[in-house]
């Protein structure tokens, strides 16, 4: 993740030409791997076929992880935009990763680990129905945003690490696994999602006057499409055991969407400059747009990938079938011709 978030704010950088902290505080919002988008790839017909259960395993548990770890590189850069370097070094530490991050960590583990003990208790006793034990998930969500929000550290962590704490020893995945009810939420919250994003992506902000020409727009997804995750996957895959082979490495390089949690950085960016009254140039105005712009570019991209995929499959099979029916009137057309055949 350190090095998505740094190549897509050199990339922001040279694109745009702006300071390197403010590119930085840019680059932050899209250096998360979605896990919403992620989970679009990785479940269903396709990935089951095509992807092993190792990859598949180990790309969830990334998306899902940086989702949530996307604070501190967020917040390094805007307590270096906010405070002189030795200052934003120590609110960095203590106030992002002492308190936002370990505190999210110890709530989301032990509110966890309370829930699956009392479920457990719960569905052995009969004291809990069939309904609403499929929507605790739903209401252990909801508390855990409640708390995270009043005390003010990282949500989003805090819910990652209470579902592997519920899940630890795969009771509960399993109670739930046949009744469809995650995956129908999922699917609803996403599409909720992006009827609303489509709907907000500022058009109108795409211009030369705000630095945000299409030309510039066009040359950002392009280069952080291809460069913000396949070279280095390239270069680091032998030290991670789950990606064995090329096929593994440009999936895995490939398929890191830009989605949800940017959009909430860029918001969170937005909101944590207005409330101290810092004036960090263009990252305030620019820092949406172009935010939507990778999400957009990544949405249309990695959505099309699959498709593609298995039309060029397809054609490849159709051809090769083709050129088999095609191939013994081609042994039959070359044979020695018979005197009978010349007559």
């Amino acid at each position: 993740m350190t090095t998505m978030w740094l190549v897509t704010s050199a990339v922001i950088k040279f694109v745009f030409q702006v300071p390197f902290l403010h590119a930085l505080a840019i680059g932050a919002c899209a250096a998360p791997t979605d896990p919403v988008l992620a989970n679009a790839v990785l479940k269903g017909m396709f990935a089951e076929s095509h992807v092993p259960l190792r990859l598949r395993n180990i790309l969830i548990a990334e998306s899902g992880a940086n989702d949530g770890l996307g604070f501190p590189f967020l917040y390094f850069a805007i307590y270096l935009i906010r405070f002189n370097a030795g200052h934003a070094m120590g609110a960095w530490m203590y106030a992002t990763w002492a308190y936002q991050i370990l505190m999210s960590v110890c709530i989301g583990t032990l509110v966890g680990y309370i829930a699956r003990i009392a479920l457990q208790y719960s569905e052995r006793f009969r004291w809990v129905d069939r309904e609403s034990f499929l929507s605790s998930s739903v209401t252990l969500t909801l508390l855990l945003v409640g708390i995270c929000t009043i005390l003010g550290t990282d949500d989003i962590l805090c819910c990652f690490v209470a579902g592997n704490s519920l899940s630890w020893n795969d009771w509960f995945r399993i109670e739930i696994e046949d009744m469809g009810l995650q995956e129908t939420l999922n699917a609803m919250l996403s599409v909720a999602f992006f009827i609303y994003f489509g709907a907000v992506i500022p058009w109108s902000e795409y211009s030369e006057a705000n630095m945000l020409h299409p030309w510039r727009i066009v040359v950002l997804i392009v280069l952080v499409m291809v460069l913000r995750r396949l070279p280095a996957m390239v270069v680091l895959y032998k030290f991670i055991p789950a990606v064995r082979t090329w096929y593994d490495v440009l999936f895995a390089g490939w398929f890191g969407p830009i989605g949800v949690s940017a959009v909430f950085y860029a918001v969170e960016t937005v909101k944590q400059l207005d409330e101290h009254n810092v004036s960090a140039g263009q990252v305030q105005k620019t820092v949406f747009p172009i935010v939507s712009a990778l999400v957009f570019g990544s949405v249309l991209v990695h959505g099309v990938s699959i498709p593609l995929v298995l039309m060029g499959k397809h054609v490849g099979t159709t051809m090769a079938r083709t050129q088999s029916n095609e191939l013994p009137f081609r042994i039959w057309s070359r044979r020695p011709k018979a005197d009978s055949d010349n007559e």
